[in-house]
């Protein structure tokens, strides 16, 4: 078998070992689901009336801050997500499994690659989920086009995929599932500091930048012009390079952390 079958084979049977894990144990995502959709309803029904007149053009009303939120509420959905990967890949480094996997004949990257995909189709089938919450509460899409749809779902599952890495890096120089989640806790606080809730120009002038210069608010912004038909202006190039670039920092320091030694 050549290296290429050897890696999809065993990634492959990781990925299923991941997936099997979630079915087995799905309190810790439905923890991590839940804190998206009560925000969300929150936001709505308790402050979306007063919050609608920090939006600009979008309107008045809670039908119009619904529009304005659900972008930001589905970034966050990923960033909660991906902290279930830190945990899970730091409870596999703790546990042992990872240094009997060493002494096995499988492809060294098939562990991480099966936490990889594993988090991303969780990232996906949350963001399904709090998508379909939304819906229900009377969240519409502005007339996008398929082409926005399918570049709205193509943002959401690179956002997914460079969360991963860093969750997952995150979870590898953790000593435990416990600090895994606290490491990875700021995936979840930086969507709150972002443009999510209100509008950058709506926050005090000293925090302004903080907001507009993370990686979250050019990814919600690009997604909010998708789905609503808002300005994108440069936040589509902007949301593309972090996610660049936080794909590659993940996946080099991931591959670092794994390859060490074991003390």
């Amino acid at each position: 078998m050549n290296t290429l079958s050897l890696a999809v084979r065993d990634s492959n049977t990781m990925l299923r070992r991941n997936l099997l894990h979630v079915r087995r144990y799905p309190s810790l995502t439905l923890n991590l689901l839940l804190t998206p959709v009560m925000l969300l309803l929150l936001f709505v029904y308790i402050f979306g009336e007063v919050m609608s007149t920090g939006i600009g053009d979008g309107g008045t009303g809670r039908s119009a801050y619904l529009a304005y939120l659900v972008p930001g509420v589905l970034l966050l959905t990923i960033g909660g997500t991906t902290i279930g990967s830190a945990v899970s890949v730091s409870m596999d480094m703790s546990e042992g499994i990872i240094a009997r996997f060493r002494t096995m004949a499988i492809h060294r990257g098939s562990v991480l690659i099966g936490h990889v995909v594993g988090s991303v189709l969780q990232c996906v089938m949350s963001v399904v989920l709090v998508s379909a919450v939304a819906v229900a509460i009377g969240f519409r899409s502005s007339g996008a086009t398929a082409l926005e749809w399918l570049a709205a779902f193509g943002l959401l599952v690179l956002v997914s995929l460079a969360l991963t890495w860093i969750a997952v890096g995150m979870g590898l120089v953790s000593p435990n599932a416990e600090a895994a989640s606290n490491n990875a806790l700021p995936l979840m606080v930086l969507p709150l500091l972002s443009s999510a809730f209100v509008p950058v120009d709506a926050m005090p002038g000293w925090f302004q930048p903080i907001a507009e210069y993370q990686p979250f608010t050019p990814a919600i912004e690009t997604l909010r012009g998708l789905l609503l038909g808002t300005e994108i202006g440069h936040n589509g190039w902007l949301a593309l390079a972090w996610c660049l670039v936080l794909i590659t920092l993940g996946y080099f320091w991931s591959k670092a952390a794994f390859n060490r030694d074991p003390k």
